[in-house]
């Protein structure tokens, strides 16, 4: 079963989180607290959505993806990232994954979606086989870039002063 997130799976996605996060050998960046994730899914602006995978007859939960709405200047029209798709290694290769994936396709053509976009490891061999049995197009020209840390805090000590900044911004 594929079914919405609620409030009381924020443990076991937190779980999910730091397993995804040993898998990828980065366990000690997986910071992320019940807190945090519950503000970020269920609080009065949602950062993003998760769906769950659940297994029929033991309610256990076996995976989950979780993702949060972009838009396209190209296109002019809003997209889904998938920021992280998990499925727990006893269910692996029963379908959990592509049933996630297919779900969250569905929302992207009911939502008016052009773009359904993630990323994955260079070296996920694994995952990347699985992607392209699915007929995912890699996009190998581009470089993910990321501004963290000191160098985040450099560059933002630059800034010119902004007048009446967008809200949130």
């Amino acid at each position: 079963m594929i079914r919405s997130a609620t409030p009381h799976d924020i443990p076991e996605i937190r779980a999910m989180i730091r397993e995804l996060a040993a898998y990828e050998r980065a366990e000690e960046q997986a910071r992320a607290t019940d807190e945090q994730l519950r503000g970020a899914l269920f609080g009065e602006h949602p950062a993003a959505h998760a769906l769950i995978a659940q297994d029929d007859d033991s309610g256990a939960i076996l995976g989950f993806a979780l993702w949060f709405p972009r838009f396209s200047t190209w296109t002019g029209t809003r997209g889904m990232h998938l920021e992280d798709l998990y499925v727990r290694p006893q269910a692996r290769g029963s379908g959990h994954g592509k049933a996630l994936l297919a779900a969250l396709a569905a929302l992207c053509r009911r939502n008016g979606y052009d773009r359904f976009e993630w990323w994955v490891l260079a070296w996920n061999t694994p995952t990347i086989d699985f992607y392209k049995s699915l007929g995912v197009e890699l996009l190998d020209e581009w470089t993910v870039c990321r501004l963290s840390g000191e160098s985040l805090q450099a560059l933002a000590a630059q800034a010119p002063r902004v007048v009446d900044p967008a809200p949130g911004a």
